[in-house]
């Protein structure tokens, strides 16, 4: 623990009161001078990807998967000495799996969920909870973590859950104000530590950890969570609950958040509040997750007060592991006994992040004690994406979305409308003539390797085609905007796009890699739009009709979307959660799985074209994107010829290029 911990006015008023049962002890095996190595190591953003398996190509897929996360977690243990595990959330949602057990056949009170078991096999120290924990609702989070809550449809009784500690200290009930979880914890771990003559000793050592999950949760989830919870920003309440932490004299206090980085003006709402976190008089140690983006890393070069080589955010330890099982956490700690207490010694501290694939093809093996734990459910998910829903004479695919090809889009916001237009008018009949719009996006779009694509070939669907057209598990729901609040809606998607200098001689990327493709909303059902993108964001919509004629600003339109968007997710302007029309109670998938069911046999009459193009621009340099390989016959059988591969990169991805001049 730091010197910054235990302020004077805590410290003062213990003593005050004869708090002997707090009054710290001198450990007589413990002098000035002693020196420890303790490792932290993180995993975050695991998503239950319990085993190195794509469900939506029924393969395995080595390149992600926990079973070989706890390979690393092993050799780590073997290599250093002393080691605490922790998880910092977004745990229970994010594969069919997952769905699996939370949707179709939900676990039973006295079952433990497979990621759980999963990592009750490696033992850990402790976790948080993510944004994505609560789109099941509170009823299957407090369910399955074992943790009874006083909040509408919870659990009230011990349910099975994992055998650690979850801490959260940012979500309270409406009903009392109360945590809903257990806002923090305190952990004793046996180390062995080095007297100043070099003697080994083996001494307890306290581990405080406190929780915070991303603020927005009550907008992405509020279907799950309005008037049921509230939340406050992770600055908050980290000076609430820590001096309470600090009451109890941790050597240590480790801030788990399910968030990352952002310098931006801090606010309660803030996603990604661990730059602010770090500041927080107290705080030793810092493990990030939720953005999907390794630190310390190339990413986060130059941030302000951040070293992205060693990890350190505002002069603390900090890591972040990556997501999906591809990666673990490690920060290396260095502990030296100073005045009778352990402190952090920063110089000789430093964070990594250590790939499952080191390089192509070059994978640590499995984990063989994992994948008998889970297996009747990895059995039983696959026979459920295998159901059989109907045939499709076309390729859907997202490899190209980004480009134009929308036919794994088209299917989807076809569904979505026809949905809307049969439910809408029975709840808001004076909307009955406003024209129905759908908003779709690529959800895998080739961020997580070049498997990570929409591909459904042509031939029978099933519910695993389903799945792989819309992977998250979010609910519809529909917004009234007007002309210009659609117009402002397609210029935030068009941020997906960097600005392209028609005089520049060199390469140019299309693509703005910190702009997500989840973010990059396509909309259908009759409008026409261009996207310029020699233009500044926020001038790149140069044309937007609806059926042939021009869209005027106050031109009323029914937009579907899902709840995260209506909500407020991805922070579109005039999408606040207030303009919501219809929230429907079904989840997308599900509606896209009746409407293919219902189609039986899906060609190229039953989805709309694609509703956009780019705007002639002649170039002086190539414009280019990376994609998969050898991709380039989808991207002509779908009408975009202007695109052709220029250099395969010998890992699954290649370079290709755009004429953007036709």
């Amino acid at each position: 623990m730091s010197l910054r911990h235990l302020s004077p006015a805590i410290l003062a008023a213990a003593l005050l009161a004869g708090c002997a049962a707090h009054a710290v002890k001198p450990n007589p095996l413990l002098q000035d001078g002693a020196r420890a190595n303790v490792a932290i190591l993180e995993t975050t953003d695991i998503h239950s990807n319990v085993l190195s398996y794509d469900y939506y190509k029924l393969k395995p897929d080595d390149s992600l998967g926990y079973e070989r996360t706890a390979t690393l977690i092993r050799r780590a243990r073997t290599e250093f000495p002393n080691t605490l595990l922790f998880d910092s959330g977004d745990t229970i949602q994010g594969s069919v799996l997952a769905d699996y057990q939370a949707l179709v056949k939900p676990v039973g009170c006295d079952q433990e969920l497979a990621v759980y078991q999963a990592m009750d096999a490696l033992g850990y120290d402790g976790g948080t909870i993510g944004n994505h924990e609560f789109n099941y609702g509170l009823g299957f989070l407090s369910q399955v973590t074992g943790t009874p809550m006083n909040v509408d449809g919870s659990h009230t009784n011990h349910c099975a859950g994992p055998h650690f500690p979850l801490v959260l200290s940012n979500v309270a009930s409406a009903r009392d104000g109360q945590p809903i979880f257990k806002p923090w914890a305190v952990v004793t771990k046996t180390i062995e530590a080095y007297t100043q003559d070099g003697s080994k000793v083996s001494v307890p050592l306290k581990i405080g950890i406190i929780g915070f999950t991303p603020p927005p949760i009550m907008q992405w989830d509020k279907q799950n969570l309005a008037g049921k919870v509230t939340v406050s920003g992770v600055v908050e309440a980290a000076q609430k609950y820590l001096p309470q932490l600090e009451a109890q004299h941790p050597d240590l206090i480790v801030a788990i958040l399910h968030g990352g980085l952002d310098t931006a003006p801090y606010t309660p709402q803030m996603e990604n509040g661990g730059w602010y976190l770090a500041g927080v008089k107290g705080i030793d140690v810092l493990l990030l997750g939720h953005s999907h983006t390794e630190f310390p890393g190339p990413h986060y070069a130059g941030m302000k007060d951040v070293d992205a080589r060693l990890g350190f955010v505002r002069n603390v330890p900090a890591v972040m592991s990556g997501f999906f099982g591809k990666d673990l956490g490690v920060i290396q700690l260095v502990l030296n006994r100073q005045n009778g207490r352990w402190v952090v010694d920063l110089d000789n501290t430093h964070s990594e992040v250590r790939p499952i694939c080191p390089q192509k093809n070059q994978c640590v093996p499995v984990d063989p004690e994992i994948a008998p734990l889970v297996q009747q459910a990895h059995e039983a998910a696959i026979a459920y994406v295998n159901t059989p829903i109907g045939d499709s004479t076309l390729h859907l695919s997202s490899y190209f979305a980004d480009e134009g090809n929308m036919t794994a889009l088209a299917a989807v916001n076809a569904a979505q409308a026809d949905y809307v237009r049969s439910e809408l008018p029975r709840l808001h009949p004076e909307l009955r003539d406003v024209p129905v719009l759908s908003a779709a996006a690529a959800f895998r779009s080739g961020f997580g390797g070049p498997d990570d694509y929409t591909d459904v070939a042509p031939g029978p669907l099933t519910l695993r085609s389903a799945a792989d057209l819309y992977f998250y598990p979010n609910t519809l729901a529909a917004v009234k905007v007007d002309g210009a609040g659609l117009k402002a809606w397609l210029e935030k998607s068009a941020e997906r796009f960097n600005r392209i200098d028609p005089s520049k001689t060199g390469e140019q990327d299309l693509i703005n890699d910190h702009y997500p493709g989840f973010n990059f909303d396509q909309i259908q059902g009759g409008i026409h739009y261009v996207i310029n993108v020699s233009k500044p964001v926020g001038q790149r919509i140069t044309s937007l009709m609806y059926r042939g004629k021009r869209v005027t600003p106050d031109q009323p339109f029914i937009v579907v979307t899902n709840n995260y968007r209506a909500s407020g997710g991805g922070n579109f302007p005039g999408l606040d959660g207030k303009n919501i029309v219809l929230s429907a109670p079904d989840g997308t998938r599900e509606i896209l799985a009746k409407w293919l069911e219902q189609h039986r046999m899906i060609g190229a009459k039953d989805l709309e074209p694609t509703s956009w193009k780019f705007a002639r621009v002649k170039t002086h340099g190539p414009v280019v994107f990376k994609g998969a390989s050898n991709k380039q016959a989808l991207a002509h059988e779908a009408g975009l010829d202007d695109i052709h591969e220029l250099k395969d990169h010998g890992d699954g991805t290649a370079t290709y290029a755009i004429d953007l001049s036709h």
